[in-house]
């Protein structure tokens, strides 16, 4: 039986806490087999059957909205723009209300009915949801920090202390308030990836043009782009040149050249020229979707600070009620006192909510996953994040990665008189472009040069690490490295090849199963910015760097060198690859692996975090990384680990910060110099310090 999965949009979410009990309300429905909210894409995942009432129902105790993730664009409905005072009048005139009780003390004096009476509506209007949810939570025996509010305020109440539940009341929404605004400003990294591509498209429809919903866009269409548009599709330029603005997918601002045959992406800002775009994916399959959909995913993850958090968090509540309710008995056993010692109890209580705590960690994720998106970093997961961080050593493929990975043809020896320079490139050319390999592109090139005449190739095969064979007019030839026809070389050619390596070129032979027929040397330069990075990440304190190639010592070294990479590890197989970045895991503990995302899967699945390069455009590496550095840039690569040593730093600051306050204000039960306004001052004043805390992470540049 095929599970049934839905995905709900929910508005109104205003803790942590909260998201939680919503997960579990949706949990219990009658038809739901299990339930997963994404506290910070404000999103749930339900498997099972249950309609958009039952679970507002569910969430019915903060009143939480709910509607479908996925509807047509006119569906959806418009947000509607609510003044300051409207979105918190309910706090204004609570607090109009305590105003006029504090003046009504010195007036009519404490102990006046319109007093009393002005410190009930203030309690009362201010905090009605929160002695909703909290009476509700006490009779099921749930404790969560309204549960604690709400004994706290009962308690001030039936102890004649009407002024301090009523300061509690509006504390507590002030608190709850500025950790909303928190929150949504971190999930505001993601809503402006959101809003990067256009919902509407205007395509060719019999013969004319026409306006028309993203969603009603099908592949094959031709799209009309006009200059100073954003794409609305991801697709393949069919007409027209213009240069296009890439920042919403790489992070890049520096505008890319698109000619006919071009792929370019939904969301990406074209510039001068005039654009017609064959449609290759469905809205919801574009590359900005699949980047939102990870990103909203990965903030959805939990990492090993927040599960530290959480579990802490689940006995941290029972503990501090135990707390309150001995210092509320015990003492007054002893010194008597009781009403002091219950308000001191009942003091206790509020400082223990653990708001601050809670959000500590949630919060920094949303905004630093959220900020490494915009420029160009996608980062799968909270663990991915904080592995960044601890990351020890570094190993590098070397083609696409290190260098260019556009390798130019530099030498072409012809070593045979009975094939002519002609028919050497065309065979050599033949079977390279049955390859993906980039080397193809080199040898197109010179053919391109020579205007070399094409070959047929039968019985291509090609042998991994080695190169490739294939027979053209009835001969077997074999086009790779050096080794792979060892037997077949002088001393002569071993010279040649060797000179060229000793260049930092890569050295291709062609060959039958008797004879050698040419030599081809081919360049692929180091990137301009590969010897900055592995120059910053030793600086940063990564202690070992590492090549892992198939290309030969010689060339490999080459580059190596050129680039000030610590050790050089050539002519590797896939699968030895793999083996020596698990001997890296054994020595340095925390390794990353850097490369395509496809050749190198083996290796970026063995290591802590799998780093794709260049992944727009490419779904495969999107899926085999833990991290995806969208544009072809490795100087993404420092970013993404000062950012994750930055959040690190934050998410302990904290925690550290919020049991520090907590701890202090416990201390001052024992002069009995605790009271029930300087609770909720502590507790607001950590939560209000620990999301400013985390929003920094929104700032960190590159």
């Amino acid at each position: 039986m095929n599970e049934v999965k839905q995905v709900y949009r929910v508005e109104g979410f205003t803790c942590a806490n909260c998201a939680g009990k919503f997960e579990q309300n949706v949990k219990a429905l009658p038809g739901v087999q299990d339930a997963k909210v994404n506290f910070g894409a404000s999103k749930i995942t339900v498997v099972g059957h249950a309609t958009v009432e039952e679970l507002e129902k569910a969430g019915a105790f903060e009143n939480l909205k709910v509607y479908p993730e996925k509807r047509k664009t006119e569906e959806t409905p418009q947000e509607k723009q609510v003044s300051f005072f409207e979105k918190h009048q309910r706090l204004f005139y609570a607090g109009l209300f305590m105003i006029l009780g504090a003046l009504s003390i010195y007036i009519n004096g404490e102990d006046n009915l319109i007093t009393v009476l002005l410190f009930i509506s203030s309690i009362l209007i201010g905090g009605f949801s929160l002695l909703k949810t909290g009476l509700q939570n006490l009779i099921h025996f749930d404790f969560d920090m309204r549960t604690l509010m709400t004994i706290a305020i009962i308690g001030a109440t039936i102890i004649g202390e009407w002024s301090e539940a009523a300061v509690v009341v509006i504390l507590f929404a002030i608190s709850e308030a500025l950790e909303r605004f928190s929150m949504d400003q971190a999930r505001k990294s993601i809503q402006s990836l959101v809003e990067m591509a256009p919902n509407k498209a205007t395509v060719y429809r019999n013969g004319k043009e026409m306006v028309v919903p993203v969603e009603e866009v099908v592949i094959g269409d031709i799209m009309v782009v006009k200059p100073g548009e954003k794409i609305a599709l991801d697709g393949v330029v069919v007409k027209g040149t213009s240069s296009v603005n890439e920042a919403a997918i790489t992070g890049e601002s520096i505008p890319v050249a698109k000619l006919e045959g071009d792929e370019v992406f939904a969301g990406t800002l074209n510039g001068e020229g005039h654009l017609e775009v064959k449609v290759t994916k469905y809205v919801e399959d574009t590359m900005i979707s699949k980047m939102i959909e990870l990103v909203e995913e990965a903030q959805a993850e939990r990492a090993p600070a927040q599960a530290f958090v959480d579990k802490f968090a689940k006995y941290y509540t029972p503990a501090i009620m135990c707390i309150a309710f001995l210092v509320a008995i015990v003492p007054p056993l002893f010194l008597g006192d009781w009403m002091d010692w219950i308000y001191q109890g009942l003091s206790v209580l509020v400082v223990g909510c653990p708001c601050a705590l809670v959000i500590s960690t949630p919060i920094s994720i949303v905004s630093a996953i959220g900020s490494a998106a915009k420029k160009g970093v996608l980062i799968k997961g909270g663990i991915y994040l904080e592995e960044l961080g601890n990351l020890k050593a570094i190993a590098f493929d070397k083609t696409g990665t290190l260098t260019e990975g556009t390798p130019v043809m530099t030498d072409f020896i012809v070593l045979s008189e009975s094939l002519g320079e002609e028919e050497v490139l065309s065979i050599a050319y033949a079977l390279e472009s049955h390859s993906n390999h980039p080397l193809a592109r080199a040898f197109a090139k010179k053919v391109e040069e020579r205007k070399a005449a094409c070959v047929k190739v039968e019985r291509f095969t090609a042998i991994t690490g080695k190169g490739i064979q294939g027979t053209v007019a009835g001969t077997t030839y074999f086009l790779g490295s050096p080794q792979w026809v060892q037997h077949l070389l002088t001393e002569e050619v071993e010279r040649k090849v060797a000179s060229l390596q000793h260049e930092g070129k890569t050295v291709v032979l062609l060959s039958s199963e008797k004879e050698i027929y040419a030599i081809f040397a081919v360049l692929d330069e180091a990137r301009s910015s590969s010897q900055e990075v592995v120059q910053k990440l030793h600086d940063m304190g990564i202690q070992k760097t590492v090549m892992l190639t198939g290309d030969n010592k010689k060339t490999a070294a080459a580059i190596g060198k050129m680039v000030g990479i610590s050790e050089v590890q050539a002519e590797l197989m896939p699968e030895e690859k793999l083996e020596y970045v698990k001997e890296l895991r054994n020595e340095y503990g925390k390794v990353a692996m850097v490369g395509d995302g496809i050749n190198d899967a083996p290796a970026l699945a063995a290591s802590n975090v799998g780093i794709a390069m260049g992944s727009a455009g490419s779904d495969t590496a999107l899926e085999t990384a833990d991290v995806a550095l969208m544009a072809d840039d490795l100087r993404k690569l420092p970013f993404a680990i000062q950012l994750s040593r930055k959040t690190l730093a934050v998410i302990k600051m904290n925690i550290a910060f919020a049991l520090g306050v907590k701890l202090l204000a416990l201390l001052l039960v024992v002069p009995g110099w605790l009271t029930l306004w300087i609770a909720v001052f502590s507790d607001m004043g950590a939560t209000l310090l620990v999301s400013l805390n985390s929003m920094r992470l929104l700032r960190v540049k590159e």
